[in-house]
């Protein structure tokens, strides 16, 4: 049996040194290493979000990002929706998700949620009921789709 994924909400102010160093090692490794993308992942809105933070025996093994309509889209948003390679077979992807859909509509009072999904990814996210709109963009060199999430 795997252990569960423990998740803590927090602002920027909020993390410890040792937190930000592990969340932003965290999104290099995955988003600018895995997969081979040179991007400015310190983009100054770290400060404005509210950190999902996914736990396991103690170390950070997922993460996202929140904003508040208006701080990044026109919608509620969640954004570098990451998971360490050897622990998204335990679906923690679906973990993270969830825990930041329910943080949305607690701290924001929102219901209605946009992401920029990779478009690999528009199957899980079909699953957590975001479905596409618009049409296929490249961000940063990868192919994207906006999706909304309504309930």
């Amino acid at each position: 049996m795997t252990a569960m994924l423990k998740t803590k909400t927090k602002t920027f102010q909020e993390l410890t040194t040792q937190e930000l160093y592990d969340l932003l090692q965290l999104r290099s490794e995955v988003f600018v290493v895995e997969q081979d993308c040179v991007y400015q992942d310190i983009d100054g809105k770290d400060q404005k979000a509210l950190h999902i933070i996914g736990y396991k025996k103690g170390k950070i093994v997922a993460y996202t990002r929140l904003f508040k309509p208006g701080d990044y889209f026109e919608l509620a948003s969640i954004g570098r929706v990451v998971v360490t390679k050897p622990q998204r077979r335990h679906k923690h992807g679906f973990d993270i998700m969830i825990a930041s859909i329910k943080a949305i509509k607690t701290h924001y009072k929102e219901t209605k949620i946009k992401i920029s999904a990779q478009c690999y990814l528009k199957k899980f996210y079909n699953n957590l009921d975001f479905f596409e709109v618009g049409e296929e963009y490249l961000e940063d060199g990868i192919p994207h789709i906006g999706m909304i999430y309504k309930k």
